[in-house]
């Protein structure tokens, strides 16, 4: 089964790392990727650009709105994502426990749906 691990952080806390903090997060990153590569369980996964880089669209009665930013305020945003295959649930959330971000932020953990017909 495929599953979503969406990795969510504080983007001021994770600028504070600091460019050595952030340089040895993102060679974890890298080994981490290596690691589920070689398992056979990574699908896909990216890093996002800044919630500052985003865009937010609505269509009310037909209409697009199209806002600069994130849907909502929060304390955490979404920073990157992984697709992965895992046996089952326990399976991946073991997977998600071991991302980098999780130290710092949260990882949501989502079976995928797939669309049929």
């Amino acid at each position: 089964m495929n599953y979503l691990l969406l990795i969510y952080s504080n983007e001021a806390e994770t600028k504070a790392l600091g460019e050595a903090g952030l340089k040895k997060m993102s060679d974890e990153y890298m080994e981490f990727t290596k690691s589920i590569v070689q398992a056979g369980q990574f699908k896909a996964g990216d890093r996002l650009k800044p919630v500052s880089a985003a865009s937010t669209v609505r269509v009310r009665n037909g209409k697009a709105a199209i806002t600069d930013g994130p849907f909502a305020e929060t304390r955490e945003q979404l920073g990157g994502y992984y697709l992965i295959e895992a046996k089952n649930l326990d399976e991946a959330t073991a997977i998600a426990a071991r991302i980098p971000g999780a130290r710092i932020g949260s990882i949501e953990v989502r079976p995928v749906w797939p669309l049929t017909g």
